[in-house]
């Protein structure tokens, strides 16, 4: 174990001085103007503020849930004896609190990066397209690196210290299960983070669009917009500490998951298949790093797109290779029977996953992009006015849902078949494939994370660039960065929903191995939950309401919070004499103190509704009907997700075709429909859409927490 040990705090050391390299890096380069400076100086203030704001609120609820956490573990496990209730009360609850840290630091560290990257980048596109893709990737790299490195180091020091290096076999096996609560803490403040950022940069996109754009006819980014800076803070917010903690949760929940899953095959691999999962998370970020650095482009006419797609080829031909060799190290040994496990096979689960993580970006890329088919509709139905677009817009976004979730059935049977004639008399054999597909599409988490802040950064240099009056040709790199970055954050959403995919089919097994434990059925045998009984079907209909639920909540505090920016920026308008002929400075900390209260007082509810319905279910309905919820709300949400995602990308992509000159071009009657449908997607894409990648996999980790509480 000593070896594999080391190999992964190599990593963790190698992560932290990649980051601190890149860190000098993007400090070392110019700031621009003094007008630059102002601007980017007020987007980097209004998102630290937001960011402090929201983590107090947050602190305080995740003091309240690991209260709740320890007394729930106390009583749930008093069968075991006091004194054992008590260890794993505390040991459950003291990795919420980590998890819960864990994840507040790595969205912080990447808002940080990020607000003082876009300047730079803006700066950097006066030298030329390749010095600003490279200022915004490497920004981007910062999230990606410090979010899969304090995961993996979160979950390898708990399993350490919790028996993982006592050698002892029961404590070995013990160890998965009590650091469950650093997935929950690290979803806790994922979903809340993301649905805080989300409400927030719709809210003041929303905002600054109808006012700005539809009633006085100004230009994006138009410094005389008073929420234009509260857009920009936005950006941050909603697609860098909310994206980051929502990755940061995914790959910690797929640990522990599929290490759980690993304790069932003990048998035959020991401590390895325990430990695999971190391995390969490790190896992962290793390949991201390398393919970051092939990231560049010497012809400045060229698609920058095409410079990342490179970087993420050669991250996943590196994974690739060396999953094979991690792969037999780890995963090969002899069966009960005396027959040799068939690694190939393993290693088949692993390139099932990478296969459909590429699938799901094409998916993604041909729903969202405006050069196909589905986004070219929605444009030609603005012609016809707002109703049609929208009409048509929900209509491709339904569409959408189909083939990502005929590929995710397609990876899964696949990779359960394929562990399953690998590790043949083992019930656990099949989900154990599903495990290490997971691994294969999440090792280039880091890389991916990259791409998504990319997109954030590149659209405030663009809008830096904008509100400073910079050169034309200088406009023409950060728009073209900025078109690149919209691409990325539409594509890695779709990423992100498909591993959620994979993962909660990970979780829900974790799941119900933890009701085996409990009900005291070995391992390799079968659990099986009775949709027949009523319990189950009604635990199983509340998980799909909650998500509906969920959904309208967060759509509705978006419209709540965007109608103050609305009132607000109409009144400076009417108010503030010299605006719209630049004579006079809008106000723009009003608007951004505006959209932070609002955020803030509305992402409570919805978050709490998805804390406390599992809870409630599996309390008053027991363990099945848990079940039950968490399958029913997985799939609602998996669908649900992509529906948003999609069709809210595909809505913003249609507004972007017109404004490149068809159907009228800008401030034609298509684009004055396209602008509406826009901002009806906003909310669904950024906000709901999102939070339900997390939604999906906390409802998983908060009911392996409370499972012991379960009648």
């Amino acid at each position: 174990m000593g070896a594999y040990i080391a190999l992964i705090y190599g990593v963790i050391v190698f992560a932290i001085l990649v980051i601190i390299g890149l860190v000098r890096f993007i400090f070392s380069q110019e700031k621009g103007n003094e007008k630059m400076q102002e601007i980017a100086g007020a987007i980097r203030e209004g998102a630290m503020a937001f960011l402090n704001r929201q983590y107090k609120t947050i602190g305080i609820l995740a003091l309240i849930v690991a209260i709740i956490i320890i007394i729930a573990n106390y009583f749930g496990n008093l069968s075991k004896g006091s004194s054992h209730a008590v260890s794993i009360a505390f040991h459950i609850g003291f990795a919420f609190i980590t998890g819960a840290l864990c994840s507040a630091i790595s969205g912080y560290l990447g808002m940080y990066i990020a607000v003082n990257s876009n300047v730079r980048a803006a700066a950097g596109a006066r030298k030329g397209l390749n010095r600003a893709l490279q200022i915004a990737l490497r920004g981007g790299a910062v999230t990606g690196l410090a979010v899969t490195a304090l995961s993996l180091l979160g979950v390898a020091t708990l399993f350490l210290l919790y028996g993982g290096a006592s050698g002892k076999e029961n404590l070995i096996k013990e160890a998965p299960s009590l650091i469950v609560g650093f997935g929950f803490g690290a979803s806790f403040v994922a979903l809340f983070a993301q649905l805080g950022g989300g409400i927030y940069t719709k809210a003041a996109d929303v905002g600054a669009d109808l006012v700005g754009k539809v009633e006085a006819g100004i230009p994006e980014d138009d410094p005389r917009n008073p929420a234009v800076v509260a857009d920009l803070v936005g950006d941050n917010v909603g697609d860098c500490a909310g994206r980051g903690a929502d990755l940061f949760e995914s790959t910690a929940a797929e640990n522990i998951g599929a290490m759980i899953l690993g304790v069932a095959l003990y048998p035959v691999f020991g401590w390895k298949g325990i430990l695999f999962p971190l391995v390969a998370r490790a190896i992962g970020i290793v390949s991201s790093v390398i393919g970051l650095f092939f990231v560049n482009t010497k012809d400045e006419s060229k698609d920058p797109m095409k410079a990342l797609n490179k970087g993420y080829f050669v991250t996943t031909i590196l994974n690739l290779i060396v999953l094979i060799f991690i792969v037999k190290a780890m995963l090969s040994g002899k069966l009960p029977n005396g027959q040799e496990v068939n690694w190939w096979l393993l290693y088949g689960c692993a390139v099932a996953g990478i296969i459909l993580s590429y699938i799901f970006v094409w998916l993604t890329d041909f729903y969202t992009s405006y050069h196909y088919r589905p986004v070219q509709e929605i444009a030609k139905a603005s012609t016809t006015g707002p109703a049609t677009n929208i009409i048509t817009g929900m209509s491709v976004g339904m569409e959408s849902t189909a083939l990502p979730v005929i590929f995710i059935s397609i990876a899964i049977y696949i990779a359960y078949k394929l562990g399953e004639h690998a590790l043949p008399g083992f019930a656990n054999g099949g989900l154990y494939g599903t495990a290490i597909a997971t691994m294969g599409m999440l090792s280039t988490c880091a890389y991916i994370l990259a791409m998504d802040t990319f997109g954030p950064i590149t659209d405030n240099a663009g809008g830096i660039t904008e509100m400073s009056g910079a050169p034309e040709e200088v406009r023409n790199v950060t728009d073209r960065l900025d078109a690149c970055g919209n691409t990325t954050k539409a594509l890695t959403k779709g990423y992100a929903i498909g591993s959620a995919a994979l993962a909660t089919f990970l979780l829900f097994s974790a799941y119900l191995d933890e009701v085996k434990k409990i009900l005291g059925r070995p391992l390799e045998s079968w659990f099986s939950v009775d949709i027949g009984k009523p319990e189950v079907f009604i635990g199983a209909f509340i998980g799909a309401m909650v998500v509906y639920l969920f959904s309208s909540t967060a759509i509705r505090a978006v419209g709540r919070a965007a109608q103050y920016v609305i009132l607000e920026v109409r009144r400076q308008f009417k108010e503030i004499p010299g605006i719209m002929e630049g004579r006079a400075k809008p106000d723009y900390a009003k608007c951004v103190d505006i959209v932070t209260k609002g955020a803030l007082k509305e992402m409570v509810v919805p978050g709490m509704i998805v804390v406390i319905a599992p809870i409630l279910v599996g309390i008053l309905l027991g363990k099945e009907a848990a079940a039950g919820f968490l399958m029913i709300g997985t799939i609602a949400g998996v669908i649900l997700a992509l529906f948003l995602n999609n069709g809210g990308g595909a809505w913003d992509n249609a507004k972007k075709f017109i404004e490149l000159g068809n159907y009228g071009g800008k401030r034609s009657d298509a684009h004055k429909a396209a602008v509406v449908g826009d901002t009806v997607g906003d909310p669904c894409k950024d906000t709901a859409g999102p939070s339900l990648h997390v939604l999906v996999k906390l409802i998983s980790t908060i009911t392996l927490v409370f499972v012991s509480l379960f009648r």
